[in-house]
């Protein structure tokens, strides 16, 4: 990069001004990560001091039978299908009591886009959890799924996200965005939901009084300038409404464990390679710098691993999701033993090993609990890594 744009770039972000397209752009095409990392930080420090957020949550899954079948996709089945299953509502309960443990804060639910289910099912399915689970939060439904129960019961989705809210829904989750941009989204969705009715179903939820989460699918088809613009359209609603609460990277994954039973779903996988960590880094620290409108960037570590979810804390990075078990949609991100369960205990650790403050927080942001920060005695002693 030239050393005039870096300089400008440098002070643009530092008087607080809004960066522009070209602007994301050009700190795509900057091979200084270190500076670029650098400057991310220096905005989240000034967002969120030396502190990592991480709550306590599980993910349930209660379908993969779905009518979609999207490009990047191994969690989907077709009806039929050897390992296809769909939950009762009282399997759920089950298995969301038997995840109760640890002082659980959050369930996260995603299903695919079951052809057969009633709409009922869903509002009673939230209904039961919350009365099994009052004390946690249900995160749940991507606006996918809420254009799906659009369809089903020929309901809006005011109305839907009314009884849902009346079940116990007290976040959307962020899914379904993946690459706004048709360029990129007409080869890897495979169902109605893009940008217009996605950031209407979002509007919605704002205006309900919801916070909600919101993503972005990287690392498979797409080229910088698409993550730019896509970046910006969030910026660009959370203007309007403010409700978006965090922005998420999710790290595109290769189809690693269904490759194990001879059937690859991966349709992008013979043609895509995933990102590197220094390409994940960079979409932080890009992210961070433009996203100025929204309080925290969270790593997810599942779709990362351990030691770039912990360099993502020195790239713009605040927020830590969370103690995951048996994590269906992607897993094993790469390719080494990736674990499919933190515990409250390993996320203080890998929190303070970054050199953070550990917050455990809610649903809403809101603090549940502060710990201490590292020992900062330990830096000048060499430590053992994380293996």
């Amino acid at each position: 990069m030239d050393a005039g744009l870096k300089r400008d770039l440098e002070q643009k972000v530092r008087d607080g001004e809004r960066l522009s397209r070209e602007d994301g752009i050009a700190l795509y095409e900057s091979d200084d990560l270190a500076w670029l990392g650098g400057l991310a930080h220096e905005v989240r420090t000034r967002k969120n001091g030396d502190v990592v957020h991480f709550n306590v949550n599980r993910h349930l899954n209660m379908t993969n039978v779905c009518t979609a079948s999207c490009a990047y996709c191994s969690f989907q089945r077709k009806p039929g299908e050897k390992d296809a299953y769909t939950m009762r509502i009282e399997e759920a309960v089950r298995l969301a009591k038997a995840m109760e443990g640890e002082n659980l804060t959050e369930l996260h639910i995603v299903n695919g886009l079951h052809p057969n289910l009633p709409w009922r099912y869903y509002p009673r399915s939230l209904s039961e959890l919350k009365k099994a689970l009052p004390n946690v939060s249900l995160k749940a439904f991507t606006a996918t799924e809420i254009h799906h129960f659009e369809t089903i019961s020929g309901m809006s989705a005011s109305d839907i996200l009314d009884e849902l809210i009346e079940a116990g829904l007290e976040s959307l989750t962020g899914g379904g965005a993946e690459i706004f941009d048709w360029e990129v989204r007409q080869h890897i969705v495979d169902h109605r939901t893009h940008w217009e009715d996605w950031s209407r179903i979002h509007r919605l939820a704002h205006e309900k009084g919801l916070k909600t989460p919101c993503t972005m699918l990287y690392g498979h088809i797409e080229e910088p300038r698409h993550r730019v613009d896509h970046v910006l359209r969030l910026r660009e609603l959370q203007d309007e409404t403010g409700g978006f609460q965090v922005f998420i990277p999710l790290r595109y994954q290769h189809d690693f464990v269904d490759m194990q039973d001879g059937k690859v779903r991966n349709k992008l996988q013979a043609r895509t390679t995933m990102a590197s960590g220094a390409e994940a880094l960079k979409t932080f620290a890009v992210s961070r710098l433009l996203f100025d409108n929204v309080p925290h960037v969270k790593v997810f570590w599942v779709m990362h691993g351990l030691q770039t979810t912990q360099l993502a804390l020195q790239h713009g990075a605040d927020d830590m999701d969370g103690s995951v078990v048996e994590y269906k949609i992607t897993h094993d991100a790469d390719n080494f033993g990736t674990p499919n369960k933190l515990t409250r205990e390993d996320l203080l650790d890998l929190i303070r090993e970054a050199g953070f403050r550990p917050i455990e927080r809610n649903t809403r942001y809101e603090a549940i609990r502060e710990y201490e920060g590292p020992d900062l005695t330990l830096r000048d002693t060499p430590q053992a890594m994380r293996v």
